[in-house]
C-alpha cells in the first residue's frame, strides 16, 4: 500500500526521471496527435515532399542523355535530355514553393495545437508540485524550449523521406552504370552515424546544462523587466548582474562547445573517407569499366549530388533525433499528467455540515530540512470565521495550499464532512473554493475581465463584477480609471492603466469575492499591502457578511472562512484561532479564551498592540 508521500513524489515511488518512452512509440504518438489536429494536411505535405524529390534526383539522368546525344548525333535523344532539364527545373521551382506553402500552414497549426496539447497536460495535474521541483523544471524547461521543433519535427521527418527517395535514385542511376559503384553508398554511412551519435551527445548535454539556461535567464529578465528594475537601481545591481549572467552563460555554453570540438574530428574524418570513394569511382568509371562520357559526366554528378543527398538526410536525421528527444519529453509529460491525473471519483457535498478535519497532517516541500507543517491535527467547523496567525515560515500559506488541493499531505489527511479530500476530484472542489493570495498574479486585462476570470461564467456580468469590486474595498480602485471596469490595466498595452501594488491586490481580492455558494474562502494575506485601519475596516466587513450568509435560509452552504494576517487587531474577530509556530499547531481558541491562556498568542499580541501605543 503506497503512503501519501509516495502518491505525490515519484522519487519515493521509484519513478526515474530519466524514464521516458523509447523513440518508435514516441514517433507514433506524435504523428497521431498532428493527425489529429491536420488530418488533410499532413498527408498533402508528405506526398509533396516525395513528389518534390523527383525531378531534382533525375538531372544526372538528363545529364548523361545529353551527353550521349551530342557523342552519338542523336536528335531524339537530345531532345529528351532537353525537355528532361527543363521539365526538372520547373518542376522543381514549382513543387517546392507549393510544398512551402502547404508545409508552413501545416507546420503552424499543427503548432499551435501542440503548444495548447503541452498547456493543457501541465493544467491537467490537479497539484503545482511539477512547477516547482527543479528536476521537473529542468525538464519542463528543455520541453518549452523545444516545442518549437515539435511543430517543425513532421516537415523534418518528411524531408528525411523526401532525401531517402532522392538518394535511392541516385543509387540507381550510379548501379546502372555498374552494380559495384552502388557501394559508394556504404562509405557516406559513416557520415550519418556520426552525425546521428553528435545529436544524441548533444542532447545529454543541454539536459545537464539546463539549470543553467534557466539561471542566465532568469538574470535576464532581472536586469530587463519592469518588476525588479526599481530595486535594480537602487542597490546598483546592473554590473553584478551583468557579470553573474556572464559566469552562468559561459556555465551553460562551454559544456555544449566542448562537446561540437569533440565530435567535430570524427565528422570530418567520415567525409574525408566519403570523398576518397566517390574520386575513385569518377576514376573508376572512366577507366577501369570504360564508360562513355555520358556515364561518366552522370557519376560525376550523381555522386556530387550523391554527397548532397547524404548530408541532407544526415542533417534532417540530425533534426529528426533532435526532435524525438523533444518528442519524448512531451511524452513523458503525457505519462507524467496520465499517473497523476485526478482519480478522485467523491462527490463535493452541496453545503457543509460538520467542517473540515486536519488529522496528524503533515507536508514538506521538495529538498527542505524540515517539514512547513508537522503533525497539525484541528477542526474547522462549518460555517465559521477562522484566523491563522504566527510567524513568517511558520506554515500559514502551506495550510492554505493544502486545503485548496495544490498539494497533498505528505502523512496524515484532510476531510471534508468525514471524507478524505483526496477523494474529492481537484476540479470540482475548486469550483466551491474561492480565494486570494498572497502571490496573486496580475491580469493585464479590461478591469471587469480581470476581476470576472474569478467566475468564468459571470465574467461578463456587470452587476456581479461589481459586487465583488464592493466587497473588496476596490471602488476607489475602478473609479479612478479612465473608463471605469472597462479599462484595459497594464502599462504594457495601448490605453492600458498603470496600477500600484495595492492596487492590484484590491483587484485580486475582488476576483476571490465572485463566485456564490462556495465552500471555502481563502484569504491569505490578501490585504497586506494596505494600512492596518484599511484592512480591519475589510475584515470587518468579510466577516460580518459570512456571519449573516450563514444566518440565512437558502444560502447557507456552511462555508469556512479562513483569514491569515500578521494583524492581531483584525484577527481577535474570528470565531476560531489557529496559532502556528515552527510548522506546529500550538495553539487554538478564540481571542478572549487565548489571551486567558497567557500563551504565545497573548504574548505576540501584546508586543503589537504595544507598537501601536507608541
Amino acid at each position: 500500500m503506497t503512503t501519501a508521500a509516495e502518491r505525490t513524489d515519484p522519487i519515493a515511488a521509484g519513478e526515474s526521471m530519466d524514464e521516458v518512452p523509447t523513440a518508435l512509440p514516441t514517433l507514433r504518438r506524435s504523428l497521431q496527435l498532428a493527425h489529429r489536429a491536420e488530418p488533410r494536411l499532413i498527408i498533402v505535405s508528405l506526398l509533396l515532399a516525395l513528389l518534390e524529390a523527383l525531378p531534382d534526383s533525375l538531372f544526372a539522368l538528363w545529364l548523361m542523355l545529353l551527353a550521349d546525344a551530342f557523342a552519338d548525333r542523336d536528335p531524339t535523344l537530345a531532345w529528351i535530355g532537353c525537355f528532361g532539364l527543363a521539365a526538372s527545373g520547373v518542376g522543381s521551382w514549382l513543387l517546392g514553393t507549393l510544398a512551402g506553402r502547404v508545409q508552413r500552414t501545416f507546420r503552424l497549426r499543427v503548432g499551435a495545437a501542440l503548444e495548447g496539447h503541452v498547456a493543457g497536460l501541465q493544467a491537467k495535474v490537479p497539484t503545482i508540485e511539477h512547477q516547482e521541483r527543479p528536476e521537473y523544471l529542468d525538464r519542463l524547461s528543455v520541453l518549452k524550449d523545444q516545442v518549437w521543433q515539435l511543430d517543425h519535427m513532421f516537415l523534418a521527418l518528411f524531408s528525411m523521406l523526401g532525401a531517402a527517395l532522392r538518394l535511392a535514385i541516385t543509387v540507381g542511376l550510379v548501379m546502372s552504370v555498374h552494380p559495384l559503384l552502388g557501394l559508394l553508398v556504404l562509405f557516406a554511412l559513416p557520415t550519418v552515424w556520426v552525425s546521428s551519435r553528435r545529436s544524441a551527445s548533444a542532447q545529454r548535454v543541454l539536459e545537464r546544462v539546463a539549470p543553467q539556461e534557466r539561471r542566465h535567464r532568469h538574470l535576464f529578465a532581472l536586469g530587463t523587466t519592469q518588476q525588479p528594475a526599481k530595486e535594480v537601481r537602487i542597490w546598483g545591481l546592473g554590473p553584478s548582474l551583468v557579470e553573474r549572467r556572464r559566469r552562468v552563460w559561459h556555465a551553460w555554453y562551454r559544456p555544449q562547445a566542448r562537446q561540437r570540438w569533440g565530435t567535430a574530428g570524427w565528422q570530418v574524418v567520415a567525409w574525408i573517407v566519403f570523398a576518397a570513394a566517390y574520386v575513385a569511382a569518377i576514376v573508376i568509371t572512366a577507366t577501369v569499366l570504360g564508360g562513355s562520357a555520358g556515364q561518366v559526366l552522370m557519376i560525376v554528378t550523381a555522386g556530387s549530388r550523391l554527397s548532397q543527398y547524404v548530408s541532407m538526410t544526415a542533417g534532417e536525421a540530425d533534426f529528426v533525433r533532435m526532435w524525438l528527444d523533444a518528442s519524448q519529453r512531451l511524452a513523458w509529460l503525457e505519462s507524467y499528467a496520465g499517473r497523476h491525473a485526478d482519480a478522485a471519483a467523491g462527490s463535493v457535498p452541496e453545503r457543509l455540515t460538520d467542517g473540515i478535519r486536519l488529522e496528524r497532517v503533515s507536508f514538506g516541500y521538495p529538498g527542505a530540512d524540515r517539514p512547513a507543517l508537522q503533525d497539525v491535527s484541528v477542526d474547522l467547523p462549518a460555517g465559521a470565521v477562522i484566523a491563522v496567525v504566527g510567524e513568517n515560515g511558520a506554515g500559514k500559506s502551506t495550510l492554505m495550499k493544502l486545503l485548496s488541493r495544490f498539494y497533498t499531505p505528505s502523512s496524515g489527511r484532510i476531510t471534508v464532512d468525514g471524507v478524505d479530500l483526496e477523494r474529492l476530484p481537484a476540479e470540482a472542489w475548486r469550483m466551491r473554493l474561492a480565494g486570494a493570495y498572497q502571490d496573486f498574479f496580475n491580469f493585464e486585462l479590461p478591469a471587469t475581465h480581470s476581476v470576472g476570470v474569478g467566475d468564468l461564467a459571470r465574467r461578463d456580468d456587470h452587476e456581479a463584477v461589481g459586487c465583488a469590486v464592493q466587497r473588496a474595498g476596490a471602488d476607489d480602485v475602478i473609479a479612478g480609471l479612465p473608463r471605469g471596469l472597462r479599462t484595459q490595466l497594464g502599462p504594457t498595452w495601448e490605453g492600458g492603466a498603470e496600477l500600484s501594488f495595492g492596487q492590484w491586490q484590491k483587484i485580486a481580492l475582488a476576483r476571490g469575492f465572485m463566485r456564490r455558494d462556495t465552500l471555502l474562502q481563502v484569504l491569505d494575506e490578501p490585504t497586506a499591502a494596505l494600512d492596518a485601519e484599511t484592512e480591519h475596516a475589510l475584515f470587518e466587513s468579510f466577516v460580518a457578511q459570512a456571519r449573516a450568509d450563514h444566518g440565512r435560509t437558502g444560502s447557507d452552504t456552511g462555508r469556512i472562512t479562513l483569514l491569515v494576517s500578521h494583524r492581531f487587531s483584525t484577527v481577535r474577530m474570528a470565531d476560531l484561532i489557529l496559532v502556528l509556530q515552527g510548522s506546529r499547531l500550538v495553539e487554538v481558541g478564540s481571542h478572549e479564551e487565548l489571551i486567558a491562556g497567557d500563551g504565545l498568542y497573548a504574548e505576540l499580541y501584546g508586543i503589537q498592540a504595544a507598537g501601536y501605543r507608541r
